[in-house]
């Protein structure tokens, strides 16, 4: 077992080939340190991961209405995300009014395993999650203890239809987990007050390996961070599992590496060694750092593309590669979001970047017209590494996909 930091690189570059890794991130003792707060550092790395083109996945025992708020903050607005301890994986999209589509939900009868626990131990809190929305509780929860909206109903009403998630709370509740499991169902423990039921053979693992699967990564290139017991599944399942500092002796154990607590960025390390160590960052802005990693990190030339909406500032910026003859997108470039397309140009400079300019006057780039996947107009810019920037006779032609 070895010790992730800044100046350990097990990155996924061999020469100048790109190897998009899944990154599977934990959220609470992970991600967010206690109180909610981010660690100052978290969110740019994310961005230069990326840029980078690496998926991230926030995995999280968390409800969907739990993990929202979280994504948002990180600037995670799209991709994939798995909550309810793999229950349900949603699409996060900023198109879509609720901001997420449902990819898979593992619903499951709740009648035995509320029964159970109710004979088992005749006062405890029980919830069940309603999607998108929050609880069904047969007595309110602490508002600290459950995310999103509470409503207390009858006993018999907990268990009208399938549900994705039952939360059990009562002192000492946990030392029932092996008899409620008899049921049938997933019974994860959280303290020894709390007890997280879902459907069986339901944990964070199960849900990426469907994820996986689905976005086409080999499983060699996959990625976990994680701090709890709920992560143990997670962490095997990864090539590169990684506890994090703080974590138990249990959830070490079943890591390949254990990297810094959250007070000393432990996940901001392991992000980092995803990047390039021949990229220099310390001088950049950000814009420029994840447009020199997008185009270090490609395979194939680089298209920058742009959307607006109804105002100057861009909506949207990404990177595209030719793969196999089509065009794909690459990452995206978050701090090219709110920024200008001459930004862009002079940020693109910075990182020592060529694109195709006039000749004479202002020599002002070269901007073509493109459109995305679902039609809208917008603006793409070929960028090349170490070109002479009046170099446009060896520059490709850009398709619009």
């Amino acid at each position: 077992m070895t010790l992730a930091a800044a100046n350990t690189n097990q990155g996924p570059y061999s020469g100048s080939a790109l190897m998009p890794r899944l990154v599977a991130l934990d959220i609470d003792g992970t991600l967010l340190e206690h109180g909610g707060k981010i660690p100052a550092e978290t969110v740019p790395a994310l961005d230069l991961v990326r840029a980078a083109g690496h998926k991230i996945v926030l995995a999280t025992g968390r409800s969907l209405i739990g993990l929202l708020p979280v994504a948002t903050r990180l600037g995670l607005t799209e991709g994939f995300a798995v909550c309810s301890n793999g229950a349900m994986t949603v699409r996060l999209d900023r198109d879509a009014a609720s901001g997420y589509a449902i990819q898979d939900a593992r619903r499951f009868d709740t009648r035995a395993v509320i029964g159970r626990a109710l004979a088992l131990v005749p006062g405890a809190h029980v919830g069940v999650e309603e999607v998108g929305w929050g609880w069904r509780v047969n007595a309110p929860f602490e508002r600290a203890l459950l995310n999103g909206e509470q409503k207390q109903v009858q006993v018999a009403d907990l268990c009208t239809a399938p549900a994705t998630r039952v939360a059990l709370h009562a002192p000492g509740i946990a030392q029932h987990a092996k008899a409620l499991a008899e049921s049938g169902v997933t019974v994860t423990p959280a303290g020894p007050d709390w007890l997280d039921v879902t459907a069986p053979g339901t944990n964070k693992a199960a849900a990426l390996e469907r994820l996986r699967a689905h976005m086409g990564i080999r499983p060699w290139a996959t990625v976990a961070v994680g701090d709890s017991s709920n992560d143990v599944e997670m962490l095997l399942w990864a090539e590169r599992g990684v506890a994090m500092g703080h974590a138990s002796e249990a959830v070490r154990a079943a890591a390949g590496e254990v990297t810094g607590t959250i007070g000393q960025h432990g996940a901001v390390a392991v992000l980092r060694s995803l990047l390039p160590l021949d990229v220099d960052m310390t001088a950049r802005s950000p814009l420029a750092g994840q447009l020199a990693i997008a185009v270090r990190t490609a395979p194939s030339p680089v298209a920058l593309r742009v959307w607006h909406e109804d105002h100057s500032e861009i909506a949207r910026c990404d990177t595209w590669v030719l793969r196999d003859g089509v065009w794909v997108r690459h990452g995206p470039i978050p701090s090219g979001a709110g920024a200008t397309m001459r930004a862009i140009e002079v940020a693109a400079r910075e990182a020592g970047l060529a694109y195709p300019r006039g000749e004479i006057g202002r020599r002002r780039a070269h901007w073509r017209s493109t459109r995305d996947p679902r039609g809208r107009a917008g603006f793409e810019l070929p960028l090349h590494h170490g070109l002479p920037a009046s170099t446009s006779s060896v520059i490709p032609e850009f398709s619009m996909y």
